[in-house]
């Protein structure tokens, strides 16, 4: 296994990282380690008006949620009901299986994409080459439950947070159903999300001697319908927008959610799946807590046949199965939207 960014911080008193972990300066990105103060309000979408509110307020709400996936690709969702001690709680634990032993971890590190439980370091260690600064565990945790043996009460917390958590998707996927002027169950029904692949992804950033040299994570997509993130109190998750970078910033007890490529696919690139990254920073370690939420593994994605004109609007997409689609980025490096770009048409 790789040497993970947790021990070599702890192994010595690092004054700077090794070249693997360079950054090499992208043109395109001239503010990289530099970032202007960008004072943009991210739009915010309140879950409980959303599925309990009345007519009006739903209908408002599913038009600023239409604003935010067409416009930003980006959204906070407050008031979603999920207790912040099970937020708290979730955090503390993934803080605690990076503690853990190489022994203890041993059996899930370097696995294949597609088994339950694997931890590592950068994205794929195996074909990377520069590595990113962050330490990971990802679980697949729907339609068939797993999770560690360790640390102990990991498993009965994670299924609570998970289960909470694939609600407010259920729900979220319902409203962008409707805001694509789909029935609101084509989702759900055309991509099988009853049985739908959800991922727990704990990403650990420990502080960087050069964090203007190095990236948690580099600027990418996600795959899947919608993702869900919530983190320590410490930021560092940036998004594009209008080709500017701009800090994510979170507010209290909330979850911030991004478009994946598989909502772009389906809304045949109405809703543009958002990039991202994951800066780093000298003095303080940053977790984060990620739900990835996609169709059935054997589901074909491809665009909504309703939002497909021949003339006006040709379809942009090749179907693909699920499956093949995550394996294929799961594999390879990891950049911008070079996996969405395989099947565009």
């Amino acid at each position: 296994m790789a040497t993970t960014v947790k021990n070599l911080t702890e192994s010595s008193f690092l004054e700077s990282i090794p070249p693997k972990y360079v950054i090499p300066r992208n043109p395109e990105d001239l503010n990289f380690g530099e970032e202007e103060e960008i004072e943009q309000q991210v739009p915010t979408i309140d879950y409980y008006l959303l599925t309990s509110g009345s007519q009006e307020e739903r209908s408002k709400s599913i038009e600023n949620l239409r604003v935010a996936c067409l416009e930003w690709g980006f959204f906070t969702v407050i008031n979603h009901g999920v207790p912040e001690s099970l937020i708290n709680e979730m955090l503390n634990l993934c803080l605690s299986f990076f503690d853990l032993s190489p022994a203890d971890k041993s059996d899930y590190a370097e696995k294949h994409v597609l088994s339950p439980i694997r931890c590592g370091t950068s994205f794929n260690a195996a074909v990377d080459k520069v590595y990113f600064w962050r330490d990971y565990l990802k679980i697949f945790v729907h339609p068939d439950f797993s999770a560690p043996l360790k640390p102990n009460g990991f498993r009965e917390v994670a299924y609570e947070y998970c289960t909470r958590t694939r609600e407010i998707v259920k729900e979220l996927l319902k409203a962008v159903s409707v805001s694509l002027g789909l029935e609101e169950d084509y989702i759900e029904k055309s991509l099988e999300t009853k049985s739908g692949l959800q991922i727990l992804v704990a990403n650990l950033y420990p502080p960087c001697p050069q964090p203007e040299l190095a990236l948690g994570m580099p600027p990418h997509s996600d795959h899947g319908l919608l993702t869900l993130l919530t983190q320590n109190e410490i930021g560092g998750l940036q998004i594009k927008h209008k080709d500017k970078w701009i800090d994510a910033n979170a507010l209290p007890n909330s979850f911030m959610v991004n478009v994946g490529d598989h909502m772009e696919i389906l809304s045949n690139g109405n809703y543009k799946s958002i990039l991202h990254r994951a800066v780093v920073n000298t003095t303080a370690t940053r977790v984060s807590l990620v739900t990835a939420n996609g169709p059935s593994l054997d589901a074909v994605v491809a665009p909504a046949p309703k939002l497909v004109n021949c003339e006006k609007h040709p379809p942009l997409y090749h179907g693909m199965k699920y499956r093949e689609y995550l394996e294929l980025q799961q594999s390879n490096q990891l950049h911008g939207k070079s996996c969405l770009d395989l099947v565009r048409i």
